[in-house]
């Protein structure tokens, strides 16, 4: 038996004025996902635990089966270790977004979409002149890296930036332990990065500018039981970005790289399903995830938040199910880690809809159902108040 899971981050939301007040799952055309609503079943599950943030940290360590109350201990440290750095069990671990600012507003948490290749260039300068004294940076993927820094505060209220878009800079910079060393970095990186060549282009041609760094996320590294303790498979992971990456390798699981996979729209999607079907004639379970609907949902961008679940559905979904069959049996579930509706540009709490199917028909509700939210209320077998347990029906349990 093969075991497939795949992850459309952010992928479900609320209704869109702009889509006849459908969600871009009810507007998508999705015919392998309603295939296999139809053919196995449907249902909700609360994947973000009460009074936890709606990240998709917390989210997707929940959908491996690790319950984050238990096991969650900040995001940067997860991101560190798919990057394999060097943590003392003292040191802290901040995920550190490049941002775009006016120095009144956060104006993108991506710092328009920026590249690897320049993000790389921009943190090599903030390394040079702001690292030192026990903190160091540490380019990742896109506009992502980590700020490590020596027996570092934990107890600071650090605000995800894709949570404060257009607030006001100053109210949303770090409180608590040691925060006017952190609201320093902060102005330091736009004093040092708002004039940089690479910013200065960045306007010439209209994108936002990637102009000061921001911390955020911070923690020690997390200790989970291994995947194939927990339960009895083995496995690998399927991401573009560092977060999936390093719950893989926390759990140990196989991270899988794909070429082509960029964490955007643009990203090959075909290329994540033929790399999962050729782990898995080795493997037990993958897991693949899609970063591209999160992203535009942060961007409010509802159209291409449609034409991403399409090609999860055209790419991803349909040639892994393909594939499988010319492996073994096989069960797969498809759901996302938390909604991010487009009418709030970032993440929140309502329970996600989920499909699980099995190649022998042992998952077979006999209702007609569709892979969106209304249906995995209406028709849905399962409503599950622990999202994290939710994997246990994809391994029949």
């Amino acid at each position: 038996m093969k075991y497939v899971l795949i992850v459309p981050d952010g992928a479900a939301d609320w209704p869109v004025p702009e889509l006849d007040n459908r969600t871009p799952l009810e507007a998508a055309r999705t015919p392998n996902l309603d295939r296999l609503a139809s053919e196995g079943r449907v249902g909700t599950a609360a994947v973000i635990p009460a009074g936890m943030e709606p990240g998709s940290d917390v989210g997707n360590m929940a959908l491996l089966g690790y319950n984050p109350r238990e096991y969650y201990s900040g995001r940067g440290p997860i991101e560190a270790m798919a990057m394999g750095l060097p943590l003392g069990p003292r040191d802290v671990a901040f995920r550190c977004n490049l941002v775009s600012t006016d120095g009144e507003k956060m104006l993108d948490h991506s710092g328009g979409n920026l590249s690897t290749e320049d993000a790389r260039v921009l943190f090599e300068v903030v390394e040079s002149k702001l690292g030192g004294h026990g903190i160091a940076f540490y380019p990742g993927v896109g506009y992502r890296g980590i700020m490590a820094w020596q027996d570092g505060p934990l107890e600071v209220r650090c605000q995800a930036p894709h949570n404060v878009l257009d607030q006001p800079f100053e109210e949303v910079m770090p409180q608590g332990d040691r925060d006017s060393r952190l609201r320093q970095l902060i102005w330091d990186s736009l004093d040092l990065l708002d004039g940089h060549p690479l910013n200065r282009r960045a306007r010439e041609e209209g994108r936002p500018p990637a102009n000061a760094i921001w911390p955020w996320g911070q923690g020690r590294p997390p200790r989970l039981p291994a995947f194939a303790v927990t339960r009895g498979k083995t496995g690998c992971v399927i991401t573009a970005v560092d977060l999936i990456r390093g719950l893989g390798v926390a759990a140990g699981l196989k991270v899988v790289n794909v070429p082509g996979a960029t964490g955007y729209l643009d990203t090959d999607y075909r290329a994540k399903a033929e790399y999962a079907v050729r782990a898995l004639h080795e493997l037990d379970f993958a897991m693949v995830h899609i970063e591209a609907p999160d992203e535009c949902g942060h961007r409010g961008n509802y159209e291409g938040k449609v034409e991403a679940i399409e090609r999860i559905d055209s790419d991803v979904v349909g040639p892994i199910v393909e594939g499988l069959a010319k492996l073994d049996d096989a069960r797969v579930l498809v759901m996302p880690d938390h909604p991010t509706p487009i009418a709030l540009r970032t993440h929140c709490m309502d329970p996600v809809p989920f499909v699980l199917w099995a190649s022998d028909g042992s998952a077979r509700s006999g209702k007609r159902a569709r892979f969106t939210e209304a249906s995995a209320v209406e028709d849905g077998v399962e409503q599950l108040d622990e999202g994290y347990r939710t994997i246990d029906l994809l391994f029949g349990r």
